[in-house]
């Protein structure tokens, strides 16, 4: 059973504000909320419709967790978690960073490629989607136990603080695969709609581009997330 007091504030955990205020979030999914669990993350609720052999969790109905959901169609297990404290930045070779990405599949998406490429860390402007929103969550399948997150107010001004090369991903650069790349460097992925902000503009040591093969009445743009799968690929591979 679940009480109106709980049913409120896992709603309300949709909002930015109330999760920071309460330091919980919601993550839907078997496979998500399993990785979580793994991963020692602190479960305040657990809720299932069906049995489960993970200690504490609640049986409720189909109806009830429609009531719970963020999502369209409900998930069969439903966790709220604490947020982790945040780790120390440990400024590995290669840093990744996000200026202004919105959309939040995007961003559990890319999440999952930095973990996929042993990326550790990634660094996202404020006006970055949360990673914590429910649909990012879901999109990482659980790489966000393995990535952390950082989100810099000044972007620009913590990435030439870290002293390495800044590469922005850029439709008008040069081309990603006649460049050597270097591992010891920040690539930096702006918005799709908006591109990198000024200040971000500034510091980039130069910009990089994936060459597109059909240039005329072909594909206008790649999606961030694919765009950042390439480049993530050739750094390794060149690296």
């Amino acid at each position: 059973m679940v009480s109106k007091s709980q049913q409120k504030q896992i709603l309300q955990l949709k909002q930015k504000k109330y999760r920071y205020k309460w330091g919980l979030f919601v993550a839907e999914g078997e496979k998500v909320v399993d990785e979580l669990l793994k991963a020692g993350w602190n479960c305040q609720f657990l809720y299932t419709t069906k049995d489960s052999s993970h200690s504490g969790a609640i049986r409720i109905d189909s109806t009830q967790m429609k009531q719970l959901t963020h999502f369209k169609t409900p998930s069969p297990v439903l966790g709220v978690f604490k947020i982790p404290k945040p780790k120390a930045f440990q400024n590995t070779n290669t840093t990744i960073a996000l200026d202004g990405i919105s959309d939040p599949g995007n961003l559990g998406t890319l999440i999952r490629l930095c973990d996929w490429f042993g990326i550790d860390e990634l660094v996202c402007s404020d006006n970055t989607v949360d990673s914590f929103n429910s649909k990012v969550v879901q999109a990482t399948m659980g790489s966000l136990t393995r990535v952390n997150c950082f989100y810099k107010k000044d972007l620009a001004g913590f990435l030439k603080s870290l002293e390495k090369d800044v590469f922005a991903a850029d439709a008008g650069g040069n081309s990603l695969y006649k460049t050597e790349l270097s591992s010891f460097a920040t690539y930096v992925f702006g918005s799709e709609s908006h591109g990198l902000s000024d200040e971000v503009k500034q510091i980039v040591s130069g910009t990089l581009a994936i060459p597109n093969s059909r240039p005329a009445g072909g594909a206008e743009s790649l999606n961030v997330a694919t765009s950042a799968a390439i480049f993530l690929s050739e750094i390794s591979r060149k690296t």
